[in-house]
């Protein structure tokens, strides 16, 4: 939910990484000591902190679910515009890419999500959804708009993060609803 650069960039070698942060080798396994995967899952951590912070500020500001929605598509749908419809979720293509093959990068993963789940879970909370459905809606909203990144890339318009992201805030508002019953 956030930005790549949208290459399989498990192709990506150390001396290229040194190369582009110009940087001596001997650094980089100072540093990364396990080297490339160590390296990946840590940019996975970082990238998955950033989103979370994006998304606490979107949430933060809206009046509830539907403005907060909304407001995570308008600032994911101006990240894809900004880079030509290249940048897409951090997680998701280095996640459907490799994470079946590296366990230290499927694990950095499963955290950049729960990291996520439980900054949109504590929203919830502040909306009034109820504590057994929070968890399982943040799954949902997640899967939603890691679908609509992938959607929005590929027709090369941000349509369906709006969509998602009207359909996604008046589920969550109807759940706030069935807490109160309105």
């Amino acid at each position: 939910m956030g930005c790549s650069s949208g290459r399989a960039n498990h192709a990506t070698g150390l001396n290229q990484v040194l190369a582009e942060g110009k940087a001596p080798k001997g650094s980089l396994y100072f540093h990364f000591p396990r080297g490339k995967e160590q390296l990946a899952a840590e940019a996975i951590t970082a990238g998955a902190h950033e989103v979370r912070d994006e998304l606490r500020d979107a949430l933060d500001a809206a009046s509830g679910p539907v403005a907060g929605l909304a407001a995570v598509a308008e600032f994911l749908g101006a990240r894809l515009v900004a880079t030509g419809f290249r940048a897409g979720s951090p997680i998701a293509t280095v996640a459907l890419d490799i994470a079946g093959e590296s366990e230290p990068i499927r694990v950095a993963c499963a955290a950049a999500y729960a990291l996520w789940g439980t900054e949109i879970a504590a929203r919830f909370a502040g909306w009034g959804v109820p504590a057994d459905r929070r968890a399982r809606l943040a799954t949902v909203v997640i899967a939603a708009i890691e679908g609509a990144l992938l959607l929005a890339r590929v027709r090369q318009e941000v349509a369906p993060l709006h969509e998602v992201a009207d359909v996604l805030g008046n589920l969550v508002r109807g759940e706030c609803g069935a807490a109160t019953g309105l």
